[in-house]
């Protein structure tokens, strides 16, 4: 009988009398640190959570997808609110409000439940531990986000009065916590890429509602009989539907938002085709401010395009890298033509079984604990992998 097999039935005897643990012999005891009393790895990556059923936990499933539900209520706000304000107070009011009361009063009840649950959900310490103690929750909530919170979710809409879009302009707050929230999805290329093309529609969104406030002041602000070079009355002339006195006719709000979010996006990716242009000064001062901006935003989208895709394909150009480097070591000590074959196939053979993932360094970066895990499951039947008995005799049984 090999010596693995001895060892494994060793190991699922102390599995079965409880009397298994494993330590690493360079490793210091479990939780603790050497220079200072704070633990070494977070607690809670390692151990059993022990909470209470009315405690809800901050990486749980079902938080993260109360997250994006709340995102997507935050996204609808950042839309309609600037919107709002920009547009509707150019149109009829009281059936713009009738439209959306419905989806308004439905955001403010969630992001009241959303209060209400952030009072129960644990949150990570300074020394990185999750702190579970409901008092201590509440507190913590009470001195961060809580406030923000609560303003953004007060009713606006049962106040009578014609500023209430410019009211539910504080509900944007909302918008400082999605940026708590993009470290935790880092790790998702595909979320981290779809987060960073919605930003940037809708600061295209936002720069559009600028764009027409600016049209709507230059309009009234100059003589109606013979002022007639801004944006706005360029574009009825075109839609043959000009201004009369500067108040009455004029394209619709639906034709002059898409115009608007139309220059908007073309002079953020400055592929602007003039067709809508700046005629007076504050609109090409609005113009140039967009073009800096835009410039700004081609550098943080691309650049985080180009780091993701990087990314994505570093394994396979791990791959070819070290394929190369063998070819020519064979190449530089003109190895046997047999040999090189051998060299070759044994490569691709071991690359296909753990795609380049090197076992030492993994546990070397890994826990005592979880490598502890992960060789008792292997050696109690649970996994099988027969690579991971050489890869966890690294670490050492005691009793």
């Amino acid at each position: 009988m090999s010596h693995t097999d001895l060892y494994g039935k060793e190991v699922s005897y102390k599995i079965k009398t409880g009397s298994l643990r494993m330590t690493r012999a360079d490793e210091p005891k479990p939780y603790t640190n050497m220079f200072d009393n704070k633990p070494s790895v977070p607690e809670y990556k390692v151990a059993a959570v022990q909470k209470s059923r009315f405690i809800l936990l901050h990486y749980s499933i079902c938080k993260a997808l109360w997250d994006w539900l709340i995102l997507l209520a935050t996204f609808y706000v950042a839309v309609t609110v600037p919107y709002n304000v920009c547009f509707t107070a150019y149109d009829d009011c009281e059936s713009a409000s009738r439209s959306t009361i419905v989806s308004d009063i439905a955001v403010e009840m969630l992001f009241i439940l959303d209060i209400a649950l952030n009072f129960r959900t644990t949150y990570v310490s300074q020394s990185g531990q999750v702190v579970y103690e409901p008092r201590s929750i509440c507190i913590h909530y009470a001195a961060t986000w809580f406030f923000v919170d609560l303003i953004a979710a007060l009713p606006f809409d049962l106040l009578y009065t014609s500023l209430v879009h410019l009211l539910k302009t504080v509900r944007l707050l909302r918008l400082l916590r999605l940026l708590q929230k993009l470290d935790r999805y880092s790790q998702y290329s595909a979320m981290v890429l779809t987060l960073l093309m919605s930003m940037f529609a809708l600061l295209a969104h936002w720069m559009a509602c600028i764009w027409y406030v600016i049209g709507r002041k230059e309009m009234e602000n100059n003589d109606p009989v013979t002022w007639d070079i801004g944006w706005l009355h360029e574009l009825g002339k075109r839609l043959e539907s000009p201004y009369i006195n500067n108040s009455l006719g004029g394209p619709s709000i639906r034709s002059a938002y898409i115009a608007s979010l139309y220059f908007t996006l073309s002079s953020l990716t400055s592929v602007g085709f003039g067709n809508v242009c700046a005629n007076t000064d504050a609109e090409k001062i609005f113009s140039i401010c967009t073009m800096l901006i835009g410039a700004l935003m081609h550098a943080v989208v691309f650049g985080n395009v180009t780091a993701i895709i990087q990314r994505m394909y570093s394994r396979r150009s791990l791959y070819h890298t070290r394929m190369k480097d063998l070819k020519d070591f064979i190449r530089v000590h003109r190895l046997p033509q047999q040999l090189k074959q051998r060299m070759l196939e044994y490569f691709q053979t071991t690359w296909s079984v753990n795609n380049g993932i090197d076992a030492n360094e993994v546990r070397r970066v890994l826990h005592w604990h979880l490598i502890g895990i992960a060789f008792t499951l292997w050696a109690s039947g649970i996994m099988v992998a027969v690579p991971l008995a050489s890869w966890a005799i690294g670490s050492r049984i005691t009793v």
